[in-house]
């Protein structure tokens, strides 16, 4: 981004040491210029928006106080990160935020000696700190972390289990939980609850050692004061959680005034042992527009930073979720055995509908996507049919609970699985390129790739109508275009589809490879099958292909290791079918951010790649010295 004047005091700051060699009175300053900064830089970018308005003065007062890097600060999720990394020296890289060879739009160790920690799913950042602070410890290292985490994330076991461990463990940390009432969706859960009500801990702590001070002379009563002070801290004082955890708690304290954050992060910085700090933050602050609707305004794509998002612009086609979103109302409609879950993605998902047409049949189980898993497998032991609404990066998450919970017991439990292959910009800790890989191999389980939407309607009905658990795998965004009706139809289970005949080479393509294997096919006079099931395999179907063709190609929008494509294989093998496969897929590295059709071309798993590999496939056939392995590059 080129220089601006109205940003003085932020062009001048590279690193954090220039940003503390400032006087603490024109911070203020510098956090206006900051925050119209990343109003601008996002508006032309697009990227996480109202969680880092929210956070400007927290990350300043941060490296303000602690001497970062050396200090580690581990930001969860990452959502509320960019005033980090504007701070640290990529102010300029913003022009590029989440574009391919761009910065991230999370912390990642390999863009930054500031970024300590790789993040990108939620309620990882006590756990890490803590390992980073013991290893500090071991080594002779006088170094603090600090984990700043939100309420949301703050729901997820993962995050109690870190507490559990640290407060026993005497380390020398810092966790600042920063409370905005919100994480993606609206919050839900008890814990929320809890911190929703807490009131000023000040009082009652200033109280509390006063009265040390008095009794303290007397033990007897010291020891009924104590009691008392801890029956009253559990009915009223916002901290007594995290103390029994092992933390002293400060707060809470606005997270937008330095005069609070200062001196406490600075006092704070130089105790001993585990410490809590409760802050109180606004999501969007600074943009009316996002203070007033920070769901609309979590996730953006590029807007006018004047007018702000169109939140009544027509899409441009409908998108998968939105199948899924009216599919699930109009089968809860039919049958009333019918749940939805969600782990706190209500909008992502494309629950919102249904949440609010059929409000006693919908959970949101919080970020906690074990639970949302073992929770289901519980309901459909009581004989309903519940749907579990999962972007395919988190049900990496409830991987244990699926196999031991649901499919072990075989119960008829749906996994509506979105973001299903390359999602685009959020990159490589939100591709869902694995979900094929390690769904494949658990027994009893369903699973299917639409290659369209009105494909995606008819599988979610056939999951739906199993007795067993079934998943329907799609991807980000639109697909083809088909509209998908409103009937409930289902599809017959492992059977694939020739959506074109040809010679020498059989396209098997799954769900959103259906589409570029198409193109591939007119000029390769191949066939091109729309293999919809990845479990049970169309095995008649590919025993026919293999014996009359030369070459069978098989296409997946996943890892190839354990993929489609390696099934095949089996089942080739298995059979004794000695045509050659040449398969397809996504190579054995992690994928970073970039437009989805941008990263799937340089991949070769656009039309012209396909074409292109199956004719060097062929050409080697012809040509034994000049024999390709199998398997993408």
């Amino acid at each position: 981004m080129t220089s601006d004047s109205s940003f003085p005091l932020l062009e001048a700051i590279q690193s954090p040491a220039d940003l503390r060699r400032l006087e603490r009175g024109q911070l203020p300053k510098l956090a206006a210029e900051l925050r119209a900064f990343l109003i601008a830089s996002i508006a032309r970018t697009g990227g996480h928006f109202s969680s880092n308005l929210g956070t400007v003065e927290l990350a300043i007062a941060l490296h303000y106080v602690f001497n970062t890097p050396e200090d580690c600060l581990i930001w969860d999720v990452g959502h509320q990160s960019y005033a980090h990394k504007i701070l640290t020296g990529r102010r300029e890289g913003m022009a590029r935020l989440r574009m391919k060879d761009g910065l991230s739009g999370f912390p990642r160790r390999d863009e930054s000696p500031y970024d300590v920690f790789g993040v990108g799913h939620s309620s990882t950042s006590i756990s890490a700190a803590l390992g980073m602070v013991l290893a500090a410890k071991e080594k002779g290292e006088a170094k603090k972390a600090v984990a700043i985490i939100g309420d949301g994330a703050m729901s997820a076991g993962m995050a109690f289990e870190a507490l559990n461990n640290a407060g026993v463990a005497d380390a020398d940390m810092l966790v600042i939980l920063n409370d905005n009432e919100m994480s993606i969706s609206p919050p839900v859960g008890a814990l929320n609850t809890i911190l929703t009500r807490m009131m000023s801990g000040r009082t009652v702590n200033a109280a509390r050692k006063a009265g040390r001070h008095m009794l303290g002379v007397v033990p007897p009563l010291l020891e009924l004061a104590r009691r008392a002070e801890e029956h009253v801290k559990g009915m009223i004082a916002p901290g007594a959680l995290f103390e029994e955890f092992g933390f002293h708690y400060y707060g809470p304290i606005d997270g937008h005034d330095f005069n609070a954050l200062l001196p406490t992060l600075a006092n704070l910085r130089a105790l001993k042992g585990p410490q809590f700090l409760h802050i109180l933050t606004r999501k969007g602050k600074g943009y009316a527009q996002a203070e007033a609707n920070p769901i609309l305004y979590h996730g953006v794509g590029k807007f006018s930073e004047e007018s702000g998002v169109d939140e009544h612009a027509a899409p441009k086609k409908i998108t998968y979720t939105q199948v899924f979103g009216d599919w699930i109302c109009d089968m809860a409609a039919a049958d009333a055995r019918l749940v939805g879950i969600t782990p706190a993605m209500r909008e992502g998902s494309g629950l919102t509908r249904f949440a609010e047409t059929f409000p006693a049949r919908y959970y949101d189980v919080g970020i906690a996507e074990q639970h949302a898993v073992t929770f289901a497998a519980g309901l459909a032991c009581g004989g309903l049919k519940p749907v579990v609404a999962i972007y395919s990066t988190f049900l990496q998450r409830a991987y244990d609970q699926l196999i031991h919970d649901v499919a072990l017991q075989n119960l008829p439990v749906v996994f509506a699985i979105d973001r299903g292959g390359l999602v685009g910009a959020d990159g490589a800790t939100h591709h869902g390129s694995l979900d094929l890989s390690f769904l494949s191999c658990v027994p009893n389980l369903t699973l299917m790739t639409p290659m369209d939407e009105a494909e995606c309607r008819k599988m979610l009905s056939t999951a739906f109508s199993l007795d067993g658990p079934a998943a329907v795998r799609y991807p980000r965004g639109g697909g083809m275009g088909v509209l998908p009706g409103d009937d409930l139809q289902t599809l017959p289970v492992g059977r694939g589809v020739v959506l074109r005949e040809g010679r020498e080479v059989a396209l098997l393509a799954f769900g959103s490879m259906v589409r570029p294997a198409l193109a591939a096919g007119e000029p390769l006079d191949a066939t091109v099958v729309n293999m919809r099931f990845v479990k049970p395999l169309d095995a008649g179907l590919i025993e026919r292909l293999a014996g009359s063709h030369r070459l069978l190609v098989s296409l997946e929008e996943n890892a190839l290791i354990g993929g489609a494509g390696s099934e095949i294989a089996r089942l080739l093998a298995e059979r004794g079918l000695a045509v050659p496969l040449r398969a397809l897929g996504l190579p054995d590295r992690f994928i970073d951010h970039g437009e989805q059709e941008e990263l799937l071309a340089g991949l070769g798993l656009d039309a012209a790649g396909i074409a292109r590999a199956a004719r060097e496939y062929l050409a080697s056939l012809q040509d034994p010295e000049r024999h390709l392995n199998t398997g993408h590059p």
